[in-house]
C-alpha cells in the first residue's frame, strides 16, 4: 500500500504571501525615514542690539524694550526675548518688520507689543544656513501725545501731595543729568509724589502709559486720584518693586483712565512707605512721561 504524500501548497502560498507583505512594508518604512530625514535648511535672522530715537518733544531716549514681534512678508514669525537669533524656512528677499515689546506693568507674564512705538521694516536677503544680523531703529508714533517731566527745566510740574511728610530734591548726577530724590529717615514714615492734574484724556479703551525711570530700596505704590464734580477717588493700582539701579518701567493707565467716566480731571502718585524704622528709605525718579 502507497501512501502519497501531497505538498502543502496553500502552506507555501501563505509563506510567500508573508515574505512578500513584510518586504513590502520594510520598503514603505525605509521610503518614510528617507523623506523624513530630508529636512530643510533654514536662514536665520539674529537681533543682539537695537536703538529708539526721540526727538526733543519727545522726551529721552531711555528704555526697556525686552522683546521683539516678528514678521516676515507679513507672516507672524513669533515673539522672542531680546537677544535673539530665530530660524526661518526662506531664502532670497523678504520684508521684515520688527514691533518692539515691552513687560506692561513691568510684570514678566504681561508681555505686550507696545503700541506707541512704531515697528521698524527693512528688506532682507536671506540664505540658508547663514545668519542675517539685523540692528532696529525703534521710534515713537507720530500720533503719540506727551506729557512730560525730565527735571531738567526751571520749574517742575510735580508736587508733594498733602500725605508726604518730606519733600524732594533736584539732585544732579555725575554726567550732568537732572532728576528726583526723596529720602525717608528720623521719624518720618511717608513720601507722596503727584503730577499735576490731566484733564481730557482718551477713554473709551485708548491706551493711556505713564512711563518712569526709578530706582529705589523699597517698593513704592502708584496710584491715581480721580477727581469728579462732587468726590475724589484715590486707586491704588500698582506696587513696583524695588531696583537699586536706574529702571524703566511702562505703567499701564488704559483701563484706570477709561473707567473714570465723568472725571474733570486725573492726577497720578507714587507712594513710598517706610516700614523699617530701623532704615532709612529712599526713592530716585526722572523721565516720568504720561503717553497717550
Amino acid at each position: 500500500m502507497h501512501i502519497i504524500r501531497h505538498k502543502n501548497t496553500h502552506s507555501f502560498v501563505n509563506i510567500k504571501t508573508i515574505v512578500f507583505s513584510i518586504f513590502c512594508i520594510t520598503l514603505l518604512f525605509t521610503s518614510c525615514v528617507k523623506e523624513d530625514d530630508v529636512q530643510e535648511i533654514p536662514a536665520y535672522i539674529k537681533v543682539t542690539d537695537f536703538n529708539l530715537t526721540t526727538t526733543s518733544q519727545q522726551g529721552e531716549n531711555t528704555e526697556n524694550i525686552t522683546d521683539v514681534w516678528a514678521y516676515v512678508d507679513d507672516q507672524f514669525m513669533g515673539t522672542y526675548p531680546l537677544p535673539v537669533s530665530f530660524p526661518i524656512l526662506q531664502e532670497g528677499n523678504h520684508t521684515l518688520k520688527l514691533f518692539a515689546g515691552i513687560k506692561d506693568n513691568g510684570i514678566e507674564g504681561t508681555r505686550v507689543r507696545y503700541h506707541f512705538y512704531k515697528f521698524y521694516e527693512e528688506v532682507i536677503f536671506l540664505t540658508k544656513d547663514s545668519i542675517t544680523t539685523v540692528f532696529p531703529t525703534f521710534r515713537y508714533t507720530e500720533s503719540a501725545n506727551f506729557e512730560i517731566e525730565d527735571f531738567e527745566g526751571v520749574g517742575v510740574d510735580i508736587d508733594t501731595s498733602l500725605n508726604s511728610e518730606v519733600d524732594f530734591e533736584i539732585k544732579t548726577e555725575g554726567n550732568g543729568n537732572k532728576y528726583a530724590s526723596a529720602i525717608l529717615d528720623e521719624n518720618y514714615l511717608t513720601f507722596e509724589l503727584v503730577t499735576k492734574d490731566f484733564e481730557n484724556l482718551p477713554q473709551s479703551g485708548s491706551p493711556v502709559y505713564l512711563e518712569m525711570d526709578y530706582k529705589c530700596n523699597q517698593n513704592i505704590l502708584i496710584g491715581a486720584f480721580i477727581n469728579y464734580p462732587q468726590t475724589v477717588v484715590n486707586k491704588d493700582l500698582l506696587w513696583v518693586t524695588e531696583k537699586e539701579d536706574w529702571h524703566k518701567i511702562y505703567i499701564n493707565m488704559t483701563k484706570t483712565v477709561s473707567e473714570a467716566i465723568g472725571n474733570q480731571s486725573i492726577k497720578f502718585y507714587l507712594n513710598l512707605h517706610r516700614t523699617d524704622t530701623t532704615e532709612s528709605s529712599w526713592l530716585k525718579i526722572d523721565n516720568l512721561k504720561l503717553v497717550y
